[in-house]
Protein backbone atom coordinates (compact mmCIF):
# COMPACT_ATOMS: atom_id res chain seq x y z
CA UNK A 1 0.00 0.00 0.00
CA UNK A 2 3.00 2.41 0.79
CA UNK A 3 4.27 1.76 -2.57
CA UNK A 4 1.22 2.54 -4.39
CA UNK A 5 0.44 6.36 -2.47
CA UNK A 6 4.09 7.06 -3.14
CA UNK A 7 3.42 7.66 -6.56
CA UNK A 8 0.82 10.21 -5.90
CA UNK A 9 4.27 12.06 -6.01
CA UNK A 10 6.68 12.54 -8.42
CA UNK A 11 10.19 10.66 -7.67
CA UNK A 12 12.47 13.58 -9.24
CA UNK A 13 10.54 16.74 -7.77
CA UNK A 14 8.66 15.12 -5.05
CA UNK A 15 5.77 17.44 -5.87
CA UNK A 16 2.16 16.25 -6.06
CA UNK A 17 1.35 14.51 -9.03
CA UNK A 18 -1.75 12.68 -8.01
CA UNK A 19 -4.36 14.57 -6.20
CA UNK A 20 -6.69 11.55 -6.13
CA UNK A 21 -4.32 9.03 -4.75
CA UNK A 22 -3.39 11.77 -2.23
CA UNK A 23 -7.12 11.47 -0.64
CA UNK A 24 -7.50 7.72 -0.90
CA UNK A 25 -4.03 7.33 0.82
CA UNK A 26 -4.95 9.97 3.02
CA UNK A 27 -8.31 8.16 4.11
CA UNK A 28 -6.61 4.94 4.39
CA UNK A 29 -4.31 6.59 7.49
CA UNK A 30 -7.20 8.14 9.08
CA UNK A 31 -8.26 6.56 12.16
CA UNK A 32 -11.85 5.48 10.69
CA UNK A 33 -10.41 3.08 8.14
CA UNK A 34 -7.34 1.83 10.52
CA UNK A 35 -9.85 0.02 12.86
CA UNK A 36 -7.74 0.89 16.02
CA UNK A 37 -11.25 2.49 17.49
CA UNK A 38 -13.09 0.76 19.91
CA UNK A 39 -17.06 1.71 19.12
CA UNK A 40 -18.47 3.71 21.98
CA UNK A 41 -22.28 1.52 22.20
CA UNK A 42 -19.53 -1.76 23.01
CA UNK A 43 -17.61 0.44 25.59
CA UNK A 44 -20.92 1.05 27.49
CA UNK A 45 -22.08 -2.43 26.95
CA UNK A 46 -18.93 -3.66 28.64
CA UNK A 47 -19.22 -0.88 31.80
CA UNK A 48 -22.79 -1.38 32.15
CA UNK A 49 -23.28 -4.02 34.85
CA UNK A 50 -26.48 -3.97 36.63
CA UNK A 51 -26.95 -0.03 35.50
CA UNK A 52 -29.90 0.97 34.00
CA UNK A 53 -27.98 2.94 31.09
CA UNK A 54 -28.65 6.73 30.37
CA UNK A 55 -31.49 9.08 31.47
CA UNK A 56 -31.63 10.63 27.93
CA UNK A 57 -31.94 14.02 29.34
CA UNK A 58 -30.71 16.87 27.01
CA UNK A 59 -29.51 19.86 28.06
CA UNK A 60 -30.06 21.61 25.13
CA UNK A 61 -31.82 24.07 26.85
CA UNK A 62 -29.20 26.16 28.70
CA UNK A 63 -25.85 25.73 26.30
CA UNK A 64 -25.77 25.73 22.65
CA UNK A 65 -26.10 22.66 20.52
CA UNK A 66 -22.68 21.31 20.02
CA UNK A 67 -21.80 21.64 24.00
CA UNK A 68 -25.15 19.97 24.81
CA UNK A 69 -24.05 16.98 22.21
CA UNK A 70 -20.89 16.55 23.76
CA UNK A 71 -21.89 16.85 27.43
CA UNK A 72 -24.95 14.67 27.48
CA UNK A 73 -22.17 11.67 25.24
CA UNK A 74 -19.41 12.41 27.64
CA UNK A 75 -21.25 12.04 30.96
CA UNK A 76 -22.89 9.38 29.92
CA UNK A 77 -19.99 7.66 29.14
CA UNK A 78 -18.32 8.99 32.34
CA UNK A 79 -21.05 7.80 35.03
CA UNK A 80 -20.96 4.08 33.64
CA UNK A 81 -16.54 4.03 34.16
CA UNK A 82 -17.49 5.66 38.14
CA UNK A 83 -20.03 2.66 38.47
CA UNK A 84 -17.74 0.61 36.69
CA UNK A 85 -14.61 1.42 39.18
CA UNK A 86 -17.13 1.87 42.46
CA UNK A 87 -16.06 5.32 42.90
CA UNK A 88 -17.76 8.84 43.35
CA UNK A 89 -15.30 11.80 42.99
CA UNK A 90 -14.49 12.92 39.51
CA UNK A 91 -11.64 15.78 38.99
CA UNK A 92 -12.61 17.72 35.19
CA UNK A 93 -9.37 18.98 34.01
CA UNK A 94 -9.51 22.45 32.02
CA UNK A 95 -13.19 22.78 33.26
CA UNK A 96 -13.99 26.15 31.74
CA UNK A 97 -17.08 27.44 32.26
CA UNK A 98 -18.46 24.13 34.25
CA UNK A 99 -20.53 22.64 31.83
CA UNK A 100 -19.69 19.01 32.39
CA UNK A 101 -18.57 19.64 35.98
CA UNK A 102 -22.73 21.09 36.43
CA UNK A 103 -24.43 17.98 34.78
CA UNK A 104 -22.61 15.30 36.40
CA UNK A 105 -22.54 15.88 39.48
CA UNK A 106 -26.59 17.22 39.08
CA UNK A 107 -27.74 14.39 36.86
CA UNK A 108 -25.60 11.58 38.00
CA UNK A 109 -25.08 12.90 41.63
CA UNK A 110 -21.03 12.68 41.22
CA UNK A 111 -18.69 14.83 43.60
CA UNK A 112 -16.70 17.31 40.83
CA UNK A 113 -13.51 19.21 41.44
CA UNK A 114 -13.62 21.45 37.78
CA UNK A 115 -9.93 22.72 38.09
CA UNK A 116 -9.12 25.96 35.21
CA UNK A 117 -6.07 27.99 34.82
CA UNK A 118 -8.08 30.59 34.68
CA UNK A 119 -9.97 32.41 37.28
CA UNK A 120 -12.64 33.78 35.61
CA UNK A 121 -13.49 31.24 34.02
CA UNK A 122 -13.33 29.72 37.70
CA UNK A 123 -15.58 32.59 39.11
CA UNK A 124 -17.72 32.28 36.09
CA UNK A 125 -18.91 28.66 36.83
CA UNK A 126 -19.27 29.10 40.57
CA UNK A 127 -22.04 31.61 39.88
CA UNK A 128 -23.20 29.50 37.05
CA UNK A 129 -23.53 26.34 39.06
CA UNK A 130 -24.76 28.22 41.81
CA UNK A 131 -28.21 29.39 39.90
CA UNK A 132 -28.54 26.46 38.17
CA UNK A 133 -29.08 24.75 41.88
CA UNK A 134 -31.08 26.78 43.20
CA UNK A 135 -33.55 26.38 40.04
CA UNK A 136 -32.83 22.68 39.85
CA UNK A 137 -33.91 22.06 43.56
CA UNK A 138 -37.36 24.10 42.98
CA UNK A 139 -38.38 23.05 39.83
CA UNK A 140 -37.31 19.42 40.90
CA UNK A 141 -40.24 20.23 44.06
CA UNK A 142 -42.16 21.56 42.40
CA UNK A 143 -42.42 19.12 39.45
CA UNK A 144 -43.04 16.06 41.91
CA UNK A 145 -46.42 17.50 43.30
CA UNK A 146 -47.46 17.83 39.64
CA UNK A 147 -46.56 14.43 38.88
CA UNK A 148 -48.48 13.08 42.26
CA UNK A 149 -51.66 15.45 41.50
CA UNK A 150 -51.61 13.51 38.03
CA UNK A 151 -51.07 10.00 39.51
CA UNK A 152 -54.35 10.81 41.07
CA UNK A 153 -55.90 11.51 38.77
CA UNK A 154 -54.75 8.73 36.98
CA UNK A 155 -56.05 6.29 39.94
CA UNK A 156 -59.16 8.00 39.72
CA UNK A 157 -60.37 5.16 36.54
CA UNK A 158 -60.26 2.55 39.00
CA UNK A 159 -62.47 -0.01 40.10
CA UNK A 160 -65.25 1.56 42.30
CA UNK A 161 -64.07 -0.74 45.14
CA UNK A 162 -60.87 0.25 44.99
CA UNK A 163 -62.15 3.82 44.93
CA UNK A 164 -63.51 3.77 48.32
CA UNK A 165 -60.20 2.34 50.16
CA UNK A 166 -58.35 4.96 49.06
CA UNK A 167 -61.38 8.17 48.87
CA UNK A 168 -59.75 10.02 51.49
CA UNK A 169 -56.03 9.77 50.92
CA UNK A 170 -56.91 11.17 47.17
CA UNK A 171 -59.09 13.86 47.92
CA UNK A 172 -56.30 15.36 50.26
CA UNK A 173 -53.44 15.04 48.20
CA UNK A 174 -55.37 16.05 45.08
CA UNK A 175 -56.50 19.25 46.95
CA UNK A 176 -52.90 19.85 48.14
CA UNK A 177 -50.87 18.75 44.26
CA UNK A 178 -53.68 20.98 42.28
CA UNK A 179 -52.86 24.00 45.45
CA UNK A 180 -49.57 23.01 44.61
CA UNK A 181 -49.52 22.66 40.40
CA UNK A 182 -51.53 26.41 40.22
CA UNK A 183 -49.06 28.27 41.70
CA UNK A 184 -46.42 26.74 39.56
CA UNK A 185 -47.79 27.00 36.74
CA UNK A 186 -48.61 30.56 37.05
CA UNK A 187 -45.28 31.46 37.89
CA UNK A 188 -43.75 29.76 35.10
CA UNK A 189 -46.37 30.99 32.69
CA UNK A 190 -45.31 34.68 33.63
CA UNK A 191 -41.18 34.29 33.47
CA UNK A 192 -41.15 31.98 30.26
CA UNK A 193 -44.04 32.14 28.32
CA UNK A 194 -41.68 30.59 25.60
CA UNK A 195 -39.26 28.00 27.36
CA UNK A 196 -41.73 24.55 25.88
CA UNK A 197 -42.76 22.80 28.59
CA UNK A 198 -44.45 19.35 27.40
CA UNK A 199 -47.07 17.94 29.80
CA UNK A 200 -46.01 14.59 31.09
CA UNK A 201 -46.75 11.56 31.08
CA UNK A 202 -49.47 10.50 33.44
CA UNK A 203 -47.88 7.71 36.34
CA UNK A 204 -49.36 4.43 36.40
CA UNK A 205 -49.69 3.23 39.81
CA UNK A 206 -51.47 -0.11 41.27
CA UNK A 207 -50.46 0.68 44.74
CA UNK A 208 -53.04 2.10 47.36
CA UNK A 209 -51.31 4.28 49.79
CA UNK A 210 -49.54 7.73 49.70
CA UNK A 211 -46.28 5.75 50.02
CA UNK A 212 -46.53 4.01 46.78
CA UNK A 213 -47.39 7.28 44.97
CA UNK A 214 -43.82 8.27 46.51
CA UNK A 215 -42.20 5.88 44.95
CA UNK A 216 -43.59 6.07 41.21
CA UNK A 217 -43.01 10.01 41.58
CA UNK A 218 -39.21 8.97 42.32
CA UNK A 219 -38.85 6.30 39.41
CA UNK A 220 -40.11 9.44 36.96
CA UNK A 221 -37.64 11.93 38.32
CA UNK A 222 -35.22 11.52 34.96
CA UNK A 223 -38.46 13.30 32.56
CA UNK A 224 -38.53 15.68 35.34
CA UNK A 225 -35.35 16.61 34.84
CA UNK A 226 -35.84 17.24 31.47
CA UNK A 227 -38.26 19.91 31.67
CA UNK A 228 -35.88 21.18 34.61
CA UNK A 229 -33.50 21.77 31.96
CA UNK A 230 -35.71 23.73 29.81
CA UNK A 231 -35.17 26.82 31.87
CA UNK A 232 -32.19 26.86 33.86
CA UNK A 233 -30.46 29.71 31.72
CA UNK A 234 -34.01 31.41 31.15
CA UNK A 235 -34.72 32.40 34.29
CA UNK A 236 -33.04 35.06 36.77
CA UNK A 237 -31.45 33.95 39.92
CA UNK A 238 -34.18 35.29 42.46
CA UNK A 239 -37.25 33.87 40.09
CA UNK A 240 -38.12 31.14 41.92
CA UNK A 241 -40.34 31.46 44.99
CA UNK A 242 -39.27 28.18 46.85
CA UNK A 243 -42.88 26.46 48.49
CA UNK A 244 -42.98 24.26 51.05
CA UNK A 245 -46.03 21.82 51.98
CA UNK A 246 -46.67 23.59 54.81
CA UNK A 247 -47.85 26.56 53.49
CA UNK A 248 -50.55 25.00 51.94
CA UNK A 249 -54.08 24.89 53.45
CA UNK A 250 -54.50 20.88 52.70
CA UNK A 251 -56.90 20.42 55.33
CA UNK A 252 -56.73 17.62 57.53
CA UNK A 253 -54.13 14.80 56.62
CA UNK A 254 -54.56 11.33 58.03
CA UNK A 255 -51.85 10.20 60.47
CA UNK A 256 -50.19 7.90 58.05
CA UNK A 257 -49.72 10.94 55.38
CA UNK A 258 -48.26 13.01 58.24
CA UNK A 259 -45.85 10.42 59.02
CA UNK A 260 -44.43 9.93 55.11
CA UNK A 261 -44.57 13.63 54.91
CA UNK A 262 -41.61 14.02 57.81
CA UNK A 263 -40.60 10.81 56.13
CA UNK A 264 -39.81 13.05 52.62
CA UNK A 265 -39.08 16.15 54.16
CA UNK A 266 -35.88 14.90 56.69
CA UNK A 267 -34.47 12.78 52.86
CA UNK A 268 -34.95 16.16 51.46
CA UNK A 269 -32.77 17.78 53.91
CA UNK A 270 -30.31 15.32 54.38
CA UNK A 271 -29.55 14.83 50.20
CA UNK A 272 -29.27 19.15 49.98
CA UNK A 273 -27.04 18.69 53.04
CA UNK A 274 -24.87 16.33 50.95
CA UNK A 275 -24.85 18.12 47.99
CA UNK A 276 -24.18 21.07 48.82
CA UNK A 277 -20.41 20.90 47.50
CA UNK A 278 -21.40 18.69 44.79
CA UNK A 279 -19.35 20.32 42.19
CA UNK A 280 -16.33 22.69 42.95
CA UNK A 281 -14.63 25.07 40.66
CA UNK A 282 -11.59 25.23 41.36
CA UNK A 283 -8.47 27.77 40.13
CA UNK A 284 -4.80 26.34 39.48
CA UNK A 285 -2.75 25.62 36.24
CA UNK A 286 -2.17 21.86 35.98
CA UNK A 287 1.09 20.37 34.74
CA UNK A 288 2.75 16.90 34.72
CA UNK A 289 4.29 17.55 38.24
CA UNK A 290 1.19 19.09 39.36
CA UNK A 291 0.73 17.27 43.66
CA UNK A 292 -3.23 16.87 43.07
CA UNK A 293 -3.36 16.36 47.01
CA UNK A 294 -2.00 20.30 47.25
CA UNK A 295 -5.58 21.25 45.28
CA UNK A 296 -7.89 18.96 46.60
CA UNK A 297 -7.82 18.01 50.72
CA UNK A 298 -10.04 15.29 50.26
CA UNK A 299 -8.71 13.31 47.47
CA UNK A 300 -9.86 9.64 47.27
CA UNK A 301 -10.15 7.29 44.89
CA UNK A 302 -11.55 9.24 41.81
CA UNK A 303 -11.52 9.25 37.67
CA UNK A 304 -10.29 12.51 35.76
CA UNK A 305 -11.61 13.67 32.61
CA UNK A 306 -11.15 16.32 30.28
CA UNK A 307 -13.06 17.95 27.43
CA UNK A 308 -11.18 19.35 24.87
CA UNK A 309 -8.10 19.96 27.22
CA UNK A 310 -5.87 22.02 25.41
CA UNK A 311 -2.53 21.47 23.81
CA UNK A 312 -0.19 20.04 26.58
CA UNK A 313 -2.92 19.73 29.28
CA UNK A 314 -4.20 16.50 27.49
CA UNK A 315 -0.68 15.06 27.81
CA UNK A 316 -0.37 16.01 31.18
CA UNK A 317 -3.79 14.58 32.71
CA UNK A 318 -2.45 11.15 31.16
CA UNK A 319 0.75 11.45 32.97
CA UNK A 320 -0.77 12.17 36.15
CA UNK A 321 -3.29 10.05 35.57
CA UNK A 322 -0.57 7.04 34.79
CA UNK A 323 1.66 8.46 38.46
CA UNK A 324 -1.21 8.93 40.90
CA UNK A 325 -2.63 5.96 42.27
CA UNK A 326 -5.99 7.73 43.71
CA UNK A 327 -6.60 7.83 39.96
CA UNK A 328 -7.93 4.64 38.54
CA UNK A 329 -9.52 5.83 35.30
CA UNK A 330 -9.41 8.69 32.71
CA UNK A 331 -11.24 10.22 29.64
CA UNK A 332 -9.41 12.92 27.84
CA UNK A 333 -10.68 14.74 25.04
CA UNK A 334 -8.19 16.80 24.04
CA UNK A 335 -8.09 19.45 21.22
CA UNK A 336 -5.42 22.53 20.19
CA UNK A 337 -3.04 20.48 18.48
CA UNK A 338 -1.55 23.31 17.57
CA UNK A 339 -0.26 24.44 20.64
CA UNK A 340 1.35 21.38 22.19
CA UNK A 341 5.32 21.48 23.11
CA UNK A 342 7.58 19.17 20.57
CA UNK A 343 10.25 17.57 21.61
CA UNK A 344 12.52 17.38 18.88
CA UNK A 345 10.93 20.40 16.54
CA UNK A 346 13.84 22.62 17.86
CA UNK A 347 17.38 21.86 18.19
CA UNK A 348 17.95 23.17 21.90
CA UNK A 349 18.62 20.81 24.74
CA UNK A 350 15.90 21.04 27.52
CA UNK A 351 16.48 17.73 29.42
CA UNK A 352 13.99 18.37 32.46
CA UNK A 353 11.58 19.53 30.29
CA UNK A 354 8.12 17.76 29.72
CA UNK A 355 7.00 17.49 26.28
CA UNK A 356 3.75 17.45 24.73
CA UNK A 357 4.87 15.07 21.80
CA UNK A 358 5.68 12.53 21.38
CA UNK A 359 4.69 10.58 24.76
CA UNK A 360 5.51 7.22 23.75
CA UNK A 361 8.46 5.44 24.40
CA UNK A 362 8.80 4.56 20.54
CA UNK A 363 8.51 7.77 18.57
CA UNK A 364 10.78 9.14 21.63
CA UNK A 365 13.50 6.87 20.05
CA UNK A 366 12.85 7.30 16.30
CA UNK A 367 12.96 11.43 17.38
CA UNK A 368 9.48 12.28 15.92
CA UNK A 369 8.81 15.74 14.85
CA UNK A 370 5.64 17.00 13.28
CA UNK A 371 6.06 20.52 13.37
CA UNK A 372 3.91 23.75 13.97
CA UNK A 373 2.34 23.63 10.26
CA UNK A 374 1.17 20.12 10.40
CA UNK A 375 -0.20 20.29 13.72
CA UNK A 376 -2.42 23.07 12.94
CA UNK A 377 -3.37 21.23 10.31
CA UNK A 378 -4.65 18.75 12.56
CA UNK A 379 -7.08 21.20 14.01
CA UNK A 380 -8.63 21.64 10.80
CA UNK A 381 -12.32 19.86 10.21
CA UNK A 382 -12.30 17.67 6.96
CA UNK A 383 -16.33 16.22 8.29
CA UNK A 384 -17.47 19.55 8.40
CA UNK A 385 -15.95 21.03 5.09
CA UNK A 386 -17.42 17.78 3.58
CA UNK A 387 -20.80 18.52 4.28
CA UNK A 388 -20.81 22.52 2.72
CA UNK A 389 -18.87 24.01 5.50
CA UNK A 390 -15.88 25.54 3.93
CA UNK A 391 -12.92 27.10 4.63
CA UNK A 392 -12.72 30.96 5.04
CA UNK A 393 -10.90 31.75 2.09
CA UNK A 394 -10.81 35.64 1.72
CA UNK A 395 -9.53 35.65 5.54
CA UNK A 396 -6.85 33.33 5.05
CA UNK A 397 -5.80 34.75 1.61
CA UNK A 398 -5.54 38.11 3.75
CA UNK A 399 -3.32 36.25 6.13
CA UNK A 400 -1.02 35.21 3.79
CA UNK A 401 -0.88 38.25 2.09
CA UNK A 402 -0.19 40.20 5.20
CA UNK A 403 2.40 37.84 5.78
CA UNK A 404 4.51 38.54 2.54
CA UNK A 405 4.18 42.27 3.50
CA UNK A 406 5.92 42.08 7.18
CA UNK A 407 8.74 39.68 5.81
CA UNK A 408 9.32 42.39 2.76
CA UNK A 409 8.93 45.57 4.07
CA UNK A 410 9.99 45.07 7.73
CA UNK A 411 12.54 41.62 7.57
CA UNK A 412 10.24 40.33 10.33
CA UNK A 413 10.17 36.48 9.86
CA UNK A 414 8.89 35.16 13.40
CA UNK A 415 7.06 36.71 15.95
CA UNK A 416 5.50 36.21 19.65
CA UNK A 417 2.94 38.42 19.08
CA UNK A 418 -0.59 37.37 17.44
CA UNK A 419 -2.66 39.23 14.57
CA UNK A 420 -6.23 36.86 16.44
CA UNK A 421 -9.58 37.67 15.01
CA UNK A 422 -8.85 41.21 13.09
CA UNK A 423 -10.52 40.11 9.84
CA UNK A 424 -13.95 39.98 11.33
CA UNK A 425 -13.55 43.80 12.60
CA UNK A 426 -12.38 44.91 9.22
CA UNK A 427 -13.90 47.09 6.90
CA UNK A 428 -11.00 45.99 4.12
CA UNK A 429 -7.72 45.13 3.33
CA UNK A 430 -6.23 47.92 3.96
CA UNK A 431 -8.35 48.37 7.46
CA UNK A 432 -6.96 44.88 8.09
CA UNK A 433 -3.35 44.82 7.94
CA UNK A 434 -3.25 48.05 9.69
CA UNK A 435 -5.10 46.91 12.35
CA UNK A 436 -3.05 43.98 12.40
CA UNK A 437 0.41 45.87 12.24
CA UNK A 438 -1.02 48.18 15.64
CA UNK A 439 -1.55 44.35 17.17
CA UNK A 440 2.12 43.33 16.07
CA UNK A 441 3.78 46.71 17.52
CA UNK A 442 5.06 47.57 14.03
CA UNK A 443 5.27 51.48 12.19
CA UNK A 444 2.02 51.32 9.90
CA UNK A 445 3.00 55.23 9.06
CA UNK A 446 5.81 53.95 6.43
CA UNK A 447 3.25 52.00 4.40
CA UNK A 448 0.77 54.12 2.09
CA UNK A 449 -2.49 52.62 1.11
CA UNK A 450 -1.61 52.69 -2.16
CA UNK A 451 1.10 49.95 -1.22
CA UNK A 452 -0.80 47.68 0.47
CA UNK A 453 -3.51 47.44 -2.47
CA UNK A 454 -0.36 46.79 -4.73
CA UNK A 455 0.42 43.57 -2.41
CA UNK A 456 -3.17 42.41 -2.81
CA UNK A 457 -3.78 42.82 -7.09
CA UNK A 458 -0.30 41.30 -6.79
CA UNK A 459 -1.81 38.11 -5.18
CA UNK A 460 -5.24 38.17 -5.71
CA UNK A 461 -4.64 36.24 -9.07
CA UNK A 462 -3.24 33.34 -6.56
CA UNK A 463 -5.96 32.98 -4.43
CA UNK A 464 -7.54 29.85 -6.39
CA UNK A 465 -4.03 28.06 -5.39
CA UNK A 466 -4.02 29.11 -2.07
CA UNK A 467 -8.26 27.37 -1.99
CA UNK A 468 -6.64 24.71 -3.61
CA UNK A 469 -3.56 23.57 -0.54
CA UNK A 470 -5.66 24.58 2.20
CA UNK A 471 -8.10 21.73 1.13
CA UNK A 472 -5.19 19.85 0.48
CA UNK A 473 -4.61 20.65 4.45
CA UNK A 474 -7.61 19.59 5.35
CA UNK A 475 -7.62 16.08 3.58
CA UNK A 476 -4.25 15.51 5.04
CA UNK A 477 -5.33 17.02 8.56
CA UNK A 478 -7.11 13.12 9.54
CA UNK A 479 -3.38 11.11 9.66
CA UNK A 480 -1.65 14.16 11.66
CA UNK A 481 -4.33 13.89 14.40
CA UNK A 482 -4.09 9.71 13.97
CA UNK A 483 0.04 10.30 15.10
CA UNK A 484 -1.42 12.16 17.85
CA UNK A 485 -4.11 10.03 19.43
CA UNK A 486 -1.79 7.50 18.96
CA UNK A 487 1.02 8.36 19.78
CA UNK A 488 -0.72 8.93 23.88
CA UNK A 489 -2.78 5.75 23.70
CA UNK A 490 0.63 3.67 22.55
CA UNK A 491 1.92 5.51 25.75
CA UNK A 492 -0.68 4.44 27.72
CA UNK A 493 -0.05 0.62 26.49
CA UNK A 494 3.20 0.94 27.99
CA UNK A 495 2.23 1.40 31.45
CA UNK A 496 2.13 -1.78 33.61
CA UNK A 497 -0.33 -0.63 35.93
CA UNK A 498 -2.93 -0.19 32.91
CA UNK A 499 -5.79 -2.98 32.67
CA UNK A 500 -7.33 -1.37 29.52
CA UNK A 501 -7.15 1.71 27.33
CA UNK A 502 -8.15 2.64 23.94
CA UNK A 503 -9.14 5.70 21.24
CA UNK A 504 -13.36 5.99 21.17
CA UNK A 505 -15.00 8.33 18.93
CA UNK A 506 -17.58 10.23 21.03
CA UNK A 507 -19.14 12.87 19.05
CA UNK A 508 -20.48 13.34 16.04
CA UNK A 509 -17.64 14.92 13.89
CA UNK A 510 -19.57 17.67 12.23
CA UNK A 511 -20.82 18.96 15.39
CA UNK A 512 -17.70 18.43 17.25
CA UNK A 513 -14.74 18.18 14.86
CA UNK A 514 -12.35 16.85 17.95
CA UNK A 515 -14.32 13.69 18.70
CA UNK A 516 -11.85 11.21 19.86
CA UNK A 517 -11.65 9.96 23.40
CA UNK A 518 -8.46 8.57 25.03
CA UNK A 519 -10.01 6.19 27.46
CA UNK A 520 -7.68 3.92 30.27
CA UNK A 521 -8.73 1.79 33.27
CA UNK A 522 -5.92 0.78 35.76
CA UNK A 523 -5.89 -2.47 36.88
CA UNK A 524 -7.89 -3.34 40.15
CA UNK A 525 -5.01 -4.44 42.29
CA UNK A 526 -3.24 -0.88 41.49
CA UNK A 527 -3.43 1.59 45.06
Amino acid sequence: DDDIFSSAFCENSDKLIDVHLFALAAKYYSLSSLGVCTPLEDVLEALKGDSKGATGIKPDEFMNNKKSHEVQVMSELVDSIANYCGIKQVIDIGSGKGYLSSFLSMQYNLKVYGIDSSSSNTNGAHERNRKLKKHWRAYQSRGKENLKSQSLEKANDRPVEHELNCKKINEDLLNNANSFQNQGQVIVQDLVPSCGFTEMAALETNTETEAGLVTGTRSHETKLSEEVLAVLNVLPVDAVEDFSSSNCNCGELCEEEKVQRKITSLKTKARKSSESNLYLPLTSCITAETELNDIITDLEDCMMVGLHTCGDLAANTLRIFTAKPEIKAVCSVGCCYHLLSEQFENQEECHNQVWGFPMCQYLKDKGWCCGRNARMSACLALERVAVGQMLPTESLFYRAVLQVIIEEIYGVTKSDRHVGKTFSKSSSFIDYVRRSLKKLELDDSKLPDSCIMDYYEKYKPRMNELEAFNMLKVVLAPCIEVLILLDRLCYLKEQENIAWSGLVKLFDPVKSPRCYAVIALKNQSCS
